[in-house]
């Protein structure tokens, strides 16, 4: 484990003092506590897209269902098989 010291204000002191009283714990369980509590940031990620295919490089989801039923077999036996 590692020491750690912060600065808390008046109230924020107190709080932890009668939080931990409360529950019977010590002031560092339930600083630890509370931080393992704490969501993790969310990681953005880039996603990089390269054109694989011969076609004018439109997202499928602008291209109407019917059309891709009737071009490329969409939604027929298996992954666009025709």
């Amino acid at each position: 484990m590692r020491k750690t010291s912060l600065y808390l204000t008046d109230e924020l002191a107190a709080r932890l003092k009668r939080l931990a009283e409360a529950e019977g714990k010590s002031q560092a369980d339930i600083l630890r506590e509370a931080i393992e509590r704490y969501p993790e940031p969310e990681v953005r990620r880039k996603i990089l897209c390269y054109k694989i295919a011969p076609g004018p490089g439109d997202s499928v989801a602008d291209i109407p269902e019917d059309e891709l039923l009737a071009r490329y077999g969409f939604g027929e036996d298996g992954l666009g098989a025709t």
